[in-house]
């Protein structure tokens, strides 16, 4: 494609214009024009199969690379990077998130998030509307500090963390957009960047820190990291400790935090999925809190879920670097040759979904999954690199959003659905505001 096609496009809206090449392209590799950087984007799924999984060997993250370059000033080498150092971190940390320990630490989740929800009772009472995306972040905070940090990072230092986490996600915007300007020269964002990270390593360096003495112990992240050892035997450094856990509280937060944000507008505008959703809900929780034992009886609530994230995957995109020349699909690939796969596009394509911008749950019934291809659907990755957070994720969500359904009747002041922003990971350009009501009441009314 052309760079007169492609940069103005690009420009005006960057999701849609890259739903649009793909759409144009019909399964097809195709190479964007941006002038000096022509990257392929890879939108098939049997393409996205060879990339992520069964070639990945041969597909890299490449930490240096344009689109990879701004995340590792940030994250630095480890989970999100590639290579010894990620292969290290994904040792080290992969057991924290097994679906069977994950299972295990339901119980505590449920209460947390349980015990969260409740202090919105407070805005029920007085129809004060609030912020739900705020509350989210404060209720998912909440639970996974206790889960996973143990508690080792306070509710206000992990929400300072987040704070600047979102100003990270904005200020790469610029250079995600136009990734084939060097580091090394001055961006709109940058001096943000910097400040953010600043803030960032002044929480939680000294929590790294103070963990790092023998007599502090647990099987929370950072004590695991402190544990861990290198492929050659070495005890892992502070600057890997460091770079996982800023890592870890983003995987373990941003997911849940964003996407959940785009449920509300989305229910108001589709009644007849708020009302079948609150039905489960109600047949299966009743108004009491939401326990673990409930999850496995949430089964339409997982398809909103899965619906949801269709839509709106917060890694949106996930670039590779061809280590070796390969033959992909009819097109012949050079090694550095940058390769786009995004969730955002090939969820969103005509030819594997119908009318694919539409709001339907149904789409995630057993029978219409197996029917199609398992890299149709991919919002958390996949290969060697998928997500550890997968499952964490769904039950996580399913809690929160039984909780609040349990327990509150929910109007948008405003059915608007945000558009989403295109920065390091996928989030809502605007904030949403819900007003509750206590269920009881409603159901005395």
């Amino acid at each position: 494609m052309p760079p007169w096609q492609v940069l103005p496009a690009l420009a005006r809206d960057p999701a849609r214009a890259l739903i649009n090449f793909g759409e144009q392209a019909d399964g097809q590799i195709v190479r964007l024009n941006l002038g000096s950087f022509r990257p392929y984007l890879v939108t098939d799924p049997a393409h996205v199969q060879q990339v992520l999984g069964d070639r990945a060997d041969n597909f890299g993250r490449a930490g240096d690379g344009p689109f990879w370059g701004p995340l590792r000033r940030l994250f630095g080498d480890g989970i999100l990077g590639d290579g010894p150092v990620w292969s290290d971190s994904r040792r080290i940390l992969q057991p924290l998130f097994t679906a069977r320990r994950v299972d295990a630490m339901m119980g505590g989740i449920a209460e947390t998030i349980a015990g969260a929800v409740a202090e919105l009772d407070v805005a029920a009472r007085s129809g004060q509307p609030v912020d739900i995306g705020a509350e989210q972040a404060r209720i998912v905070c909440r639970a996974i500090m206790k889960a996973f940090f143990a508690d080792r990072i306070s509710n206000a230092d992990a929400l300072r963390v987040i704070e600047a986490q979102e100003a990270i996600a904005t200020s790469v915007i610029p250079r995600v957009l136009v990734p084939f300007v060097p580091l090394s020269l001055p961006m709109p964002g940058d001096r943000t960047f910097r400040n953010a990270v600043r803030q960032i390593d002044e929480v939680l360096v000294p929590i790294v820190r103070s963990v790092r003495d023998p007599a502090a112990h647990g099987d929370d992240v950072i004590s695991t990291l402190w544990r861990g050892t290198t492929h050659d035997g070495r005890p892992v450094d502070e600057l890997q400790v460091r770079n996982d856990t800023v890592a870890m509280v983003a995987v373990t937060t941003e997911t849940t935090i964003n996407v959940l944000t785009w449920l509300w507008p989305h229910l108001e505008r589709a009644p007849e999925v708020a009302a079948r959703l609150q039905q489960e809900i109600d047949e299966v929780v009743g108004h009491g809190p939401v326990g673990p034992e409930h999850l496995p009886r949430l089964r339409y609530t997982r398809m909103v879920l899965d619906e949801l994230i269709r839509l709106y995957p917060v890694g949106w995109l996930l670039p590779r670097q061809v280590i070796r020349p390969v033959r992909l699909g009819e097109v012949e690939l050079e090694a550095g040759a940058t390769v786009l796969i995004s969730p955002l596009v090939t969820q969103r394509l005509s030819r594997h979904w119908e009318q694919p911008e539409v709001f339907d749950p149904d789409r995630f019934t057993p029978e219409r999954v197996r029917a199609r291809h398992r890299y149709a659907f991919f919002p958390f990755g996949g290969g060697p690199h998928q997500c550890l957070g997968t499952h964490l994720f769904y039950l996580e969500a399913q809690l929160i959003v039984a909780n609040l359904l349990s327990r509150y009747r929910l109007r948008v002041r405003s059915p608007h659905l945000p558009a989403p922003v295109l920065a390091v990971a996928l989030r809502p350009r605007d904030r949403v505001e819900i007003e509750l009501r206590p269920a009881h009441q409603v159901a005395a009314a």
